[in-house]
């Protein structure tokens, strides 16, 4: 964004929040119908969560792999269109619930799906399609093979994590290695077909949403989950003990809305050999989510600078302490290999004049959310979040995955901050819906050269709208969009106040 001089706006929604049949949003009919709205609505960009495969919890940010797809992104449809299965294997479709994802259900009717393509495909395989994947694996072997191995060892000991497998397999020699291939060789291909299914999906998806002049904005956790093809296949990138167990894990310190902190339990980085290797394995993902998106936004962007680091076993974040990050010098490293690249710094959090002249000199854009403006424990009633300070090299947000939704928010925070949200707005009397709406016009009329705006504060709607509620488990990453949500009459809303306020050009 930071290349681009103009005034850009864009929505935030993940693609399970799609419309679909198959019980989640995917990478079908409902994709392309958004792509279609966001054009209608005069938008430039399109922000999603991360893409990779999710685990338990079914976050996007604790992945099996950082390189690797979300299999249940891949549209039952599109096998339907290629001839790996037939409509008939379609039904029944069980009674899935419109409005919020059941990922349990969706995985078991979506898996059976799966098999049934992977049979046909690796008994009876198209010339063609034989062709495609056969250069997809080659092109991403480097991932690929790590992955596949991986999620068909895990199978292979009922989905455990990797430390509880077979000594063995924890740390496998390449003798080892090589009679599990062998052993398991239909299960590995079964996972690059998986695999060579959802990049073929985004990448068609891509396309046509960059034909219609939408950009695609991507995200990469900082950290990665300890159960993943990652951290199996690259211990020595982590701060692990012998036997592949974190050493330290990440998180927060306690501040005012935590006494303790937050414990993540991410394994750590070994700054020092990623250093000793020039950075490849950033450099490779970097490259590779660039691949699939036209911008990227980095999370937790301030853990390059420093991180938090908790003796492994703690049972909060109180006992930790603050490490240095490799700094600017990753970045430095970046650009000299790979170019500009477009990329945003998520610097929301524990934020230090240390980590601000580091975002600054990286030239990257930095993020305002709006919801942070309005805390009555801010004294100097003049914070980076609100509009009037911000600077054009910024993404402004009414607010993220982990916020409430704007109206929400307005419910839930003490009465004078809302009296602070009423005389920022010049607005005594109006209801918090009314509220909610000049909020999201202010964040879109603000001097940001960026504005993203998540589809809840659109649509106008409560906390039952709520994608994410960080530090819980259970009833997250679930949320959907009713067909019937996205109107003309909203995209119309939308691109006449994008237009106001110099984000979409004035129509003849």
């Amino acid at each position: 964004m930071n290349t681009l001089h103009t005034r850009l706006s864009g929505v935030l929604v993940h693609p399970t929040s799609f419309p679909s049949p198959y019980g989640i949003g995917d990478l079908g009919q409902g994709a392309y119908d958004f792509i279609d709205f966001l054009k209608a609505s005069g938008q430039s960009l399109w922000q999603v969560l991360p893409l990779g495969p999710t685990g338990f919890g079914d976050s996007p940010y604790q992945s099996f792999s950082v390189f690797a797809g979300q299999s249940l992104l891949i549209s039952p449809d599109d096998l339907v269109d290629l001839e790996l299965i037939t409509k008939d294997d379609l039904y029944p479709i069980p009674e899935f619930d419109a409005a919020k994802v059941d990922y349990g259900a969706v995985l078991n009717y979506k898996n059976a799906l799966f098999k049934k393509a992977f049979q046909t495909f690796h008994h009876t395989p198209n010339k063609f399609l034989l062709e495609e994947f056969d250069d997809f694996c080659l092109e991403n072997k480097k991932w690929l093979s790590d992955y596949a191995v991986f999620m068909a060892c895990k199978d292979a000991h009922e989905g455990r994590s990797w430390q509880e497998w077979d000594d063995e397999m924890t740390t496998p020699t390449a003798k080892v290695r090589l009679a599990f291939e062998t052993e398991y060789k239909e299960q590995i291909k079964y996972y690059k077909f998986i695999q060579f299914l959802f990049f073929r999906e985004w990448m068609k998806l891509k396309k046509y949403a960059n034909e219609a002049d939408i950009e695609i904005i991507g995200d990469i956790p900082f950290f990665v989950s300890l159960d993943s093809a990652d951290v199996w296949a690259n211990k020595e990138l982590y701060q692990l003990d012998t036997k592949g167990h974190p050493l330290q894990v990440a998180g927060v310190p306690p501040d005012y809305f935590s006494a303790t902190g937050q414990l993540w339990g991410n394994p750590l980085y070994d700054w020092k050999h990623h250093e000793a290797d020039g950075y490849s394995w950033w450099i490779d993902r970097i490259k590779m989510q660039m691949k699939l998106t036209n911008y990227l936004r980095i999370d937790h962007f301030r853990g390059f600078e420093s991180y938090y680091s908790i003796p492994a076993g703690s049972t909060t974040a109180a006992g930790g302490h603050w490490e240095k990050g490799p700094g600017i010098e990753l970045f430095q490293v970046i650009k000299a290999r790979l170019g500009e690249k477009p990329i945003i710094a998520e610097d929301l959090g524990y934020v230090t004049d240390t980590v601000r002249r580091m975002v600054k000199e990286s030239g990257y854009p930095n993020m305002k959310v709006l919801e942070f403006a309005f805390d009555s424990r801010d004294s100097s009633g003049a914070g980076d979040y609100l509009p009037h300070n911000y600077e054009h090299n910024c993404v402004a947000y009414t607010g993220t995955h982990d916020n409430e939704t704007i109206l929400g928010w307005l419910s839930s925070i003490k009465p004078e901050e809302v009296q602070m949200v009423r005389a920022y707005l010049n607005r005594p009397t109006e209801s918090k819906q009314v509220l909610a709406s000049e909020l999201v016009r202010t964040t879109i009329a603000s001097v940001a050269d960026t504005c993203i705006i998540p589809i809840q504060d659109y649509l106008g709607l409560d906390n039952s709208a709520r994608i994410n509620f960080p530090s819980t488990l259970g009833t997250n990453w679930r949320w959907r969009l009713i067909k019937s949500d996205l109107t003309k009459a909203l995209a119309d809303s939308i691109r006449k106040q994008n237009i106001v306020y110099g984000r979409v050009m004035w129509e003849d």
